[in-house]
């Protein structure tokens, strides 16, 4: 985003001005993980002590980031928006059985209700659908705009997290 000159916030709405980018950050992204698969990993884990990966991926833009979890504030980092089963595989590898995998999805409708429109080349590309296949989620969560049924599975989720620690 840097070396670009992007507006980082901007580029994490559904606006049109995300949209005029979106190709070329796929490009961007699929030169950098040819080079380094893991170079998008270590850029997500850098700075995280001992933390509990969480791999959340879905359909839907949700607004997931890092929080703190546990009876002692123990740390559960959240990395959102995993694209790539090398990235899943990267998370297991280094990680091992602590990583939990989350998958958001909602149904088209919902998606387009949420003004959604497919777009040939962007949305068939790996960046969008890399993890359709090739992934048993531990996790999938169901955000079709019933938030009561939302904050549900959410809580079903986090009382495990704390379980887990």
């Amino acid at each position: 985003l840097q070396e670009h000159g992007l507006d980082f916030q901007r580029l994490l709405d559904a606006s049109a001005y995300k949209e005029t980018f979106r190709q070329d950050m796929i490009r961007w992204g699929e030169e950098k993980r040819r080079a380094d698969p893991g170079f998008f990993c270590r850029a997500a884990v850098e700075g995280a002590l001992h933390p509990v990966w969480v791999s959340c991926w879905g359909r839907t833009r949700g607004a997931w980031g890092g929080c703190r979890v546990g009876a002692e504030g123990a740390p559960v980092q959240v990395v959102s928006d995993t694209r790539r089963l090398s990235d899943v595989e990267w998370f297991r590898d280094v990680y091992g059985d602590v990583v939990q995998t989350v998958r958001v999805v909602a149904t088209e409708e919902t998606r387009k209700r949420r003004n959604w429109v497919f777009v040939t080349g962007v949305d068939d590309a790996e960046s969008e659908c890399g993890l359709d296949q090739g992934v048993a989620f531990d996790w999938v969560i169901t955000n079709d705009g019933d938030e009561l049924a939302l904050g549900e599975q959410l809580e079903t989720l986090l009382q495990s997290l704390h379980r887990s620690l």
